[in-house]
């Protein structure tokens, strides 16, 4: 060492670490988090707060101190009841610091009330407690389940065993049975008004004979949906009975108690739905000939006693009507004679109008016979046939239109002429302005002339003919 190494100063020792907030917050965050990585407090709960997010705030506090804690909503939802200010509670969680206001807390994750009655007993007695006052586990309030259902409806998870056993329950016993699913969550936040809603869904939508509420085993967590208000009021309000079968034999739920009828499993909650189709056939097997042994008894029986009834009542009824048929028949002897005395002038009568009504009507229908005869001659003189028959013929063009004046006809024209018996085929050969007359009554007929056809001539005076005489007109 020289002397002007000697007369340097020596380095300055190293203070201690400066450190922000933030880093010594989290410092001893981590510091809790790693020598308390899970406690257990136990405490008075105050300041029982829960959030519209749904987690719980609260104070843990005995005589000398207070701990902030908190419980997150996945926790928070599966406690069964809020517990009240002063409530003796053990928390099982882990300490950490919330480094925003350097105020270290315990993050909570599971709740329990200290002694033997734990958190969820208390809240089953709790509400049993409630519903018992307003009679709604009264045994008497419970309706019977029907022995033959047609319809049966279930409200469980749609993708749960319960559902599977109680399908393959049914379809073995009463395959006849309509099975009517409504699906809902069991467990788990907001489980017990899911199953509530569907309850009522159910029953207002399709007309049950019975309706099966529940689910399988699991922790008293996993079930607590069915120890819940909502269930209870739904179950108690519903119009059809209710079969409950919720966990297994040992677990028992408010569902359980305010249900027309608890099961131990949802296959035995089916068992009960339903009759056992097997066993109620071989059963009908051996009733069939006892009821008609029964039933061939009762009818022997009613006809014997049918039959004395009938005897009674004929002889009866002959000892009844014996005077007063004998009465009629003396009555019907009086009366023939008088009916006699009072017909015959009547009849006489009667048969003088049927004499006179004879003379009349025969009277009538000579004068009617006259009158038509005396008709019938008019319109026979007046009928062209009876002028053809006189000798005329009516002059006919090719149309088939009557000839009524010469200007309708020309030399060389073709006429037919329509006599009473048939028909001429005539060609015109002149047109002649001043035919001669034509006597209308022969020489010697000493009969009053015809009247003229209207445009008809004699057979003598006709055209000359072209050829032969046809077939009468139809």
């Amino acid at each position: 060492m020289d002397l002007f190494s000697a007369a340097e100063p020596s380095p300055e020792p190293e203070g201690p670490r400066v450190w922000t907030v933030s880093e010594i917050n989290g410092a001893v965050r981590a510091l809790l988090e790693e020598a308390l990585p899970e406690v257990q407090v136990a405490g008075e709960v105050a300041n029982w707060t829960r959030a519209r997010s749904g987690h719980c705030y609260f104070t843990l506090k005995d005589d000398g101190a207070q701990l902030r804690s908190v419980m997150w909503r996945g926790r928070a939802s599966r406690l069964p009841m809020d517990p009240e200010e002063g409530f003796r509670v053990r928390a099982t969680g882990t300490l950490t610091l919330y480094e925003a206001r350097g105020e270290y807390q315990l993050n909570v994750r599971e709740l329990e009330a200290e002694g033997e009655e734990g958190l969820w007993k208390l809240a089953f007695e709790k509400l049993r407690k409630t519903l018992m006052a307003e009679g709604l586990l009264d045994p008497a309030r419970r309706r019977p389940i029907p022995t033959f259902p047609r319809t049966v409806g279930v409200v469980t998870s749609p993708t749960g065993a319960a559902l599977r056993d109680i399908l393959s329950v049914i379809g073995r016993r009463a395959p006849w049975t309509r099975v009517v699913l409504r699906g809902a969550r069991v467990q788990g936040e907001g489980a017990s008004l899911e199953v509530a809603r569907a309850l009522q869904a159910l029953v207002a939508a399709v007309p049950c004979d019975v309706v099966i509420v529940g689910r399988g085993g699991g922790s008293i967590e996993d079930l607590w949906a069915f120890n819940e208000e909502p269930v209870a009021r739904a179950i108690a309000g519903c119009p059809v009975p209710v079969i409950s079968a919720v966990g297994h034999e040992t677990d028992v739920t408010i569902a359980d108690l305010v249900a027309d009828l608890r099961a131990p499993t949802p296959s035995a909650a089916a068992e009960a739905a339903v009759a056992d189709g097997i066993v109620l056939r071989e059963a009908l097997g051996r009733l069939r000939p006892r009821l008609a042994r029964g039933l061939r008894g009762q009818v022997e029986r009613r006809a014997t006693r049918l039959g004395e009834a009938r005897g009674r009542m004929d002889r009866g009824i002959r000892h009844l009507l014996r005077p007063r048929r004998q009465a009629l028949e003396s009555r019907a002897g009086r009366l023939a004679p008088a009916m006699r005395g009072i017909l015959a002038p009547r009849n006489a009568r009667v048969e003088r109008a049927l004499e006179r009504l004879g003379s009349s009507v025969r009277r009538l229908v000579e004068l009617r016979r006259a009158a038509l005869a005396e008709r019938a001659g008019q319109v026979e003189a007046l009928s062209p046939l009876s002028t053809l028959r006189r000798g005329y013929a009516v002059p006919l063009l090719a149309d088939g239109r009557v000839v009524r004046t010469r200007s309708q006809v020309q030399p060389g024209d073709t006429l037919g002429l329509r006599l009473v018996d048939g028909r001429l085929d005539c060609t015109v050969d002149r047109v002649r302005d001043d035919p001669p007359p034509v006597s209308l009554g022969g020489a010697g007929s000493g009969g009053p002339p015809g009247p003229p056809p209207p445009s008809g001539v004699p057979h003598g005076d006709s055209p000359s003919s072209s050829s032969n005489d046809s077939a009468p007109d139809p």
